[in-house]
């Protein structure tokens, strides 16, 4: 099942990644936010729910399988703070979220993908906010 699955990656190879797959793998990572301006400038589509996919660990293993359950576009200001905690990274603020993110999401690794015009992030900004639900770990 884990071969034929389109791949999930969260954030770059390294330790944020490892980080973020830990909490999937533990069940305390059930929701994610990407930056939509990305989806936008690289041409991928939304994921959808129903969606499965096998998630990558740092060394291009995969790991586990998800399922997408919700998928949701909205400003960097409507975040709420349940959706924060069910990213799995200990926030216990919106504005631990909103930090973190804009650093992911104006770092340089992000903007050698999307190239210019650089993204700056404000309560306006749009990011995809989706819920997944773990199916299996290997």
């Amino acid at each position: 099942m884990f071969d034929d699955l389109p791949v999930s990656e969260f954030a770059f190879p390294g330790p944020l990644r490892d980080k973020l797959v830990a909490a999937i793998l533990s069940g305390a990572k059930t929701s994610t936010s990407g930056l939509y301006e990305e989806n936008i400038r690289t041409g991928e589509p939304l994921t959808t729910v129903g969606e499965r996919s096998a998630v990558l660990d740092s060394t291009d293993e995969r790991v586990a399988v998800i399922e997408t359950i919700e998928v949701i576009v909205k400003r960097v200001g409507d975040v709420d703070l349940a959706f924060a905690i069910e990213e799995g990274e200990g926030f216990e603020t919106v504005a631990q979220w909103r930090e973190a993110h804009v650093r992911f999401f104006e770092s340089a690794d992000l903007a050698a993908i999307l190239g210019d015009p650089p993204v700056v992030v404000d309560d306006d900004t749009l990011v995809v906010c989706v819920r997944f639900r773990l199916v299996e770990a290997r």
